[in-house]
């Protein structure tokens, strides 16, 4: 009699696959899908190793192995991404959210007040992680997110409803502050947006290539929406309002000098927790 695939067996097959396959973090992956597929969490894996998976289980497993070889990312797969302490519905219409970008969260809400009206727009918002953040931590804030894809901006919608701020989130459709009534001023304007060069696209990682070019692709030279969303930020931020970016590695000084140039004040780039440079930062002049 063939010995039954227990969570502990399945797990010690899988984990050396992923590895001799080269997947990132190979025990994790293994434990996360079969979570996923057994609809509990991975400290259940460890409680209940030596249960047999049923037949239509093992089916299930052995489908997002395959697919997860095939360098589909493992959010993906699941259908799901912790950010800032809240679960996102995440599929192949948005950016993954990265754990940098939460940097950026903190960062934006030091310049929120807590217990005070307060208004924000998120521009290229993807799965709305950033917007909403905002406005679960922030019970008085308004925020806006915008998005040209059309497929971002329903999902945003899904997760802003999902995690019960759809009331303080407005997520428009169009090309940055496009979509937004031109008499509309913000105390921040935040982005997460495209920054990677055109002709650096190929060369990234085979997973990050299944996510959308919409959200990676920063034109020539990586910096076409950012300096577009500098440019305009002036336009629509009120006096000591802040402007908060994520960047590119290689493009701090690039970008503190077109803040400064734009006329921004308090001009900085900050570093992440691998102390490069990702986070940029101005001021709206007040007089």
């Amino acid at each position: 009699m063939t010995d039954p695939w227990t969570i502990r067996r399945v797990l010690a097959w899988t984990t050396p696959h992923f590895e001799k396959k080269g997947i990132d973090a190979p025990r994790l992956t293994a434990e996360i899908l079969l979570a996923h597929v057994l609809g509990v969490d991975r400290v259940r894996l460890y409680v209940d190793h030596d249960r047999p998976l049923e037949a239509d289980e093992l089916a299930t497993y052995r489908a997002l192995i395959t697919r997860r070889l095939a360098n589909e990312p493992t959010q993906y797969l699941t259908g799901a991404k912790e950010f800032y302490g809240r679960k996102y519905k995440v599929d192949p219409r948005v950016l993954i959210p990265r754990p940098e970008t939460e940097l950026l969260v903190e960062a934006v809400l030091h310049a929120l007040p807590k217990d005070a009206p307060s208004s924000a727009i998120d521009l290229c918002t993807g799965s709305g992680c950033i917007a909403i953040s905002l406005a679960a931590e922030r019970a008085q804030a308004e925020v806006v997110a915008t998005d040209l894809s059309p497929d971002a901006c329903a999902l945003a919608k899904e997760n802003a409803q999902r995690l019960e701020v759809a009331g303080r989130v407005t997520v428009l459709e169009g090309d940055l502050f496009a979509p937004v009534p031109r008499d509309a001023r913000f105390q921040v304007v935040v982005s997460n947006p495209p920054y990677i060069a055109s002709a650096e696209l190929p060369t990234l990682q085979a997973e990050v290539q299944k996510e959308p070019h919409l959200a990676l692709d920063g034109g020539a030279d990586g910096l076409v929406l950012i300096r577009r969303v500098i440019t305009l930020a002036r336009e629509r931020l009120h006096p000591g309002g802040l402007l908060a970016m994520e960047i590119g590695e290689t493009q701090g000084e690039q970008v503190r000098g077109l803040l400064e140039a734009a006329g921004y004040t308090q001009v900085r780039i900050d570093q992440d927790l691998e102390r490069r440079e990702r986070l940029a930062f101005g001021t709206q002049p007040v007089a």
